[in-house]
C-alpha cells in the first residue's frame, strides 16, 4: 500500500492537529497519571496456576538431557564404519572374533543396502515428489496473498467511507461548532452583565438606604 492510500484511521479527518503546546500538555497529564497510579501487576498473579505434568518418563528424560545441555546419542554409528583388521597379517583369528565381525559386516551390508535403495528412489521420484510440494505450497502462499489483498482493499474501502463520511458532515460539524462557541460566549456576556446589573441594583439601593 502506497503512501498516497496509506490513512490513518485512528485520527478523525475533520479536526485539527493538536498545537506542540496542547501535545506536550497531554503528554504531561499522561505522564503524572501514570506515576500516581504505580507499576501494574505482575503478568504472573493475572494468569491461572500452571497445570500438572503428564510427560511420559523418556520425554521427561529428553528434557533433562536438554535442560543439562548434553550431547543427543540417538545412534551408535560406530558399526557403520571400516571394520578394524581382525588379527596381524599370517595369524588365525578368534572364532569369537570372526562372528562378531560377520555380524557387524552383515549389519553394514544392511544398511548400506537399504541406504541405496533410498537413493535410487530419490533419484527417480524425489525431485517430482520435491515439485509437486513446491507447486501445492506456491498455491496455498498465492491463496494467502489473495487473502492479504482482499483484507487490505475492504480496509481502503473503509477508510475512504469513514473519510468520505468525514469530509461530508466537516462543514455542519464546524458550524455546530462555532455555535456552541458563540453560544458559549452570549451566556458568558450575559452572566457578566447580570452581575454588573445586580451590582448597580445593590449600589442603589445602599445610595438610596443612607439617603
Amino acid at each position: 500500500m502506497t503512501s498516497r492510500n496509506a490513512f490513518h484511521e485512528s485520527l478523525p479527518y475533520i479536526d485539527t492537529e493538536p498545537t506542540a503546546a496542547q501535545r506536550a500538555d497531554a503528554e504531561s497529564q499522561i505522564a503524572t497519571e501514570l506515576s500516581t497510579a504505580g507499576p501494574p501487576p505482575p503478568s504472573s498473579t493475572l494468569l491461572p496456576p500452571l497445570p500438572p505434568s503428564k510427560l511420559s518418563p523418556l520425554m521427561a528424560q529428553e528434557l533433562d538431557r536438554v535442560a543439562a545441555q548434553q550431547p543427543l546419542a540417538a545412534i551408535d554409528l560406530k558399526r557403520y564404519e571400516a571394520q578394524e583388521p581382525l588379527a596381524a597379517p599370517g595369524a588365525e583369528p578368534a572364532p569369537a572374533a570372526l562372528a562378531d565381525t560377520l555380524r557387524k559386516a552383515y549389519t553394514t551390508h544392511t544398511y548400506l543396502t537399504a541406504r541405496v535403495e533410498n537413493l535410487e528412489l530419490l533419484e527417480r521420484w524425489g525431485r517430482n515428489a520435491w515439485l509437486v510440494g513446491n507447486h501445492r505450497l506456491e498455491g496455498q502462499l498465492r491463496a494467502l496473498e489473495k487473502d492479504l489483498a482482499d483484507a487490505k482493499a475492504d480496509i481502503d474501502v473503509l477508510t475512504l467511507a469513514r473519510r468520505r463520511a468525514q469530509d461530508d458532515v466537516a462543514a455542519e460539524m464546524k458550524g455546530l461548532d462555532e455555535a456552541w462557541r458563540s453560544g458559549v460566549g452570549r451566556v458568558l456576556e450575559t452572566e457578566i452583565a447580570v452581575e454588573a446589573l445586580r451590582r448597580q441594583v445593590l449600589t442603589e439601593m445602599e445610595r438610596k438606604a443612607k439617603a
